[in-house]
C-alpha cells in the first residue's frame, strides 16, 4: 500500500498529529489522527519526531512526511505546553531556522550546518521537476531580463585575458 501525504498538522487539545493523505490505490483522501503520548514541555522534539516516524504503526503513513516537518510540529506543541501562543511560536521558529542567502555557512558549527543543509535539501526536492511531472520540460532555456548594467567579476577578466 502506498499513501501520499497531502497535509500534516498538529492539534493541541488533545495533542494529536493530523495527517490528510491519499490512498494511491483507491485515490480516496483520508484523515489519520495520531495521538501524541508521553510528550511534555521538557521532551526532545527531534527524538520524538524520529520515534513517531519509525513507529511501525504509523510508518507507512508518515513515510512521505519529512523529519523536519514532524520536528516543527512537535516544537509547536512544546511551545504551546510552555504557554506560548501559536503566532509567537511560529515567529520564534522562523527566527531560529531561516535560510538566508547572504549568510556565510562556513562560519556555522557542524550541527547548525546540518540543519541548514537538511532544510535546503527538502526545499530543493519540493521544487524539483522530475521527468514524469506534467510541468517537466527537457533542456529548458530561459533568457533573463537585463534591468541594469551587468556587473563583472575578477575571474571574468582573468578568463578573457587567458583567451586572448
Amino acid at each position: 500500500m502506498t499513501y501520499i501525504p497531502r497535509k500534516c498538522g498538529v492539534k493541541f487539545k488533545p495533542p494529536t498529529i493530523v495527517l490528510i493523505y491519499e490512498d494511491e490505490n483507491t485515490k480516496k483522501t483520508r484523515q489519520r489522527l495520531i495521538p501524541i503520548r508521553n510528550f511534555s514541555r521538557f521532551s526532545d522534539c527531534s527524538r520524538a519526531a524520529e520515534e513517531i516516524k519509525n513507529n511501525p504503526r504509523h510508518q507507512l503513513y508518515l513515510d512521505g512526511v519529512s523529519q523536519q516537518q514532524l520536528q516543527k510540529l512537535y516544537q509547536l506543541l512544546k511551545d504551546c505546553l510552555n504557554g506560548l501562543s501559536l503566532e509567537n511560536s511560529l515567529e520564534a521558529f522562523v527566527r531560529t531556522n531561516p535560510i538566508n542567502p547572504e549568510e556565510d555557512l562556513n562560519k556555522l558549527d557542524d550541527n547548525e550546518l546540518a540543519k541548514k543543509k537538511k532544510i535546503m535539501d527538502e526545499l530543493f526536492e519540493k521544487n524539483r521537476r522530475k521527468p514524469n511531472d506534467p510541468e517537466f520540460v527537457y533542456d529548458l532555456e530561459v533568457d533573463f531580463p537585463q534591468d541594469g548594467q551587468i556587473e563583472s567579476c575578477g575571474w571574468d577578466e582573468e578568463e578573457q585575458e587567458g583567451e586572448i
